[in-house]
């Protein structure tokens, strides 16, 4: 596996991520970052960002940060709990989202990730607490993929 699997996951992206227009800047089993602009699609009636594209955008990275981790050892992740805290209200400019990992055992991982602006303030944080599950194990009625899907 590359170190650097950022270029790829833009490729692949679909759902979510591309809907918001969140896109990887690097990621690999020890930190994701990605990003996105502000635009209309992300701000809630106030005009500022919504607070599920913060939760989102913690989601995205943690979760993909964990998944790398996972296909690793030949598992895959799914999240169970997202923590996320809005610190700073954003109306415009670039999210930077970097998450790192906290913790990663053989049943669960946990990863923290921190979103700023342009003047690297801090916007959002958050943690995403994730299963590890072997393959096959039952996901939504389906068998957990050996890799996660687009």
């Amino acid at each position: 596996m590359a170190d650097d699997l950022g270029a790829m996951l833009n490729q692949a992206r679909g759902g979510w991520d591309d809907a918001m227009a969140l896109r990887f800047v690097s990621a690999t089993r020890d930190e994701v970052v990605a990003e996105y602009v502000v635009d209309r699609r992300h701000l809630q009636g106030y005009g500022i960002v919504h607070g599920g594209m913060h939760s989102g955008a913690i989601e995205t990275v943690c979760s993909t940060g964990a998944a790398l981790d996972a296909m690793a050892r030949g598992l895959a992740v799914v999240g169970v709990e997202n923590n996320t805290s809005f610190v700073r209200a954003v109306r415009e400019g670039r999210i930077r989202v970097t998450a790192r990992p906290i913790t990663r055992g053989r049943r669960s991982q946990l990863w923290e990730a921190i979103a700023r602006d342009e003047q690297e303030r801090i916007v959002s944080c958050g943690r995403v607490r994730l299963l590890c599950l072997e393959p096959g194990s039952d996901l939504g009625g389906k068998p957990a993929p050996s890799r996660p899907s687009a």
